[in-house]
């Protein structure tokens, strides 16, 4: 199974709990967005599909590949192919862009191939000019510490370079729209469109619109206390945008 199915994913933090129930399937090849007013679980969703330690997963099942994948590391995850897009990516002062993706791309192979030597050099350097080039940033980029003093953007950019280096099956983007102007917005957007492919599974996770309107999704979810209580497509996200969240509210509360 291709694939990431969610089945009735409880969570908790702290003994509270923050995903009730959740469902999602995603499958490979197609572009999913979450939309839901803060401290719905986007994120806790996020971060527990990679397996962040501080999630307990207290019910319920996620599987991808045939592999229930909350019984595996995050490493062992990452090397499933599953990507997790920081909402708020951490600086790695001292550590080069390429340097750091050269050795998740080499932890990766040896993980495949425990005799494996590594990428040789010339060959990862053309790789990351090539990606770099398609994703329209600039090669000098490639030699600065990993977002060391970056922009929202320049961070953004790194995380989709990433990506598009790892070569992942399913791609979660948390908030990848999160403090970005509209000029940075539409060049990351751009990158994951030319990353979109029928090898490909993203979910975009936001509060916002926006980003789907360069980012179009196949298919929204709408999550609320902890659930997807709503799916349609890309229109349901205009819907939310021109009308709030009360209508869903009401909805799901059976309220005329």
């Amino acid at each position: 199974m291709s694939d990431l199915v969610v089945k009735n994913l409880h969570v908790s933090i702290e003994g509270k709990e923050i995903l009730k129930g959740l469902n999602l399937t995603l499958p490979k090849g197609e572009v999913h967005a979450i939309m839901g007013p803060n401290g719905t679980g986007k994120s806790t969703l996020a971060y527990t599909l990679m397996g962040h330690p501080s999630y307990e997963v207290t019910k319920g099942e996620v599987y991808f590949k045939e592999k229930n994948i909350l019984e595996l590391e995050p490493n062992e995850r990452s090397l499933l192919g599953i990507f997790l897009a920081f909402q708020y990516p951490v600086a790695i002062p001292g550590v080069t862009v390429a340097n750091f993706i050269r050795s998740a791309v080499n932890s990766r192979r040896r993980a495949e191939n425990p005799s494996d030597k590594g990428v040789p050099l010339l060959e990862f350097r053309r790789s990351v000019k090539e990606k770099m080039e398609l994703l329209k940033m600039d090669p000098s980029f490639a030699g600065r510490y990993l977002n060391d003093g970056f922009s929202g953007g320049e961070k953004k950019r790194a995380e989709i370079l990433q990506m598009a280096m790892l070569k992942p099956e399913i791609a979660v983007l948390d908030e990848t729209d999160s403090g970005l102007d509209i000029d940075a917005l539409k060049t990351v957007s751009e990158g994951v469109n030319t990353l979109r492919g029928p090898e490909l599974g993203v979910l975009v996770i936001t509060h916002y619109q926006r980003i789907l309107n360069y980012i179009q999704p196949d298919v929204v979810h709408v999550m609320m206390d902890g659930r997807i209580v709503e799916s349609g497509g890309k229109e349901l996200a205009l819907h939310l945008e021109e009308r709030g969240y009360d209508w869903i509210r009401e909805k799901v509360n059976g309220v005329a």
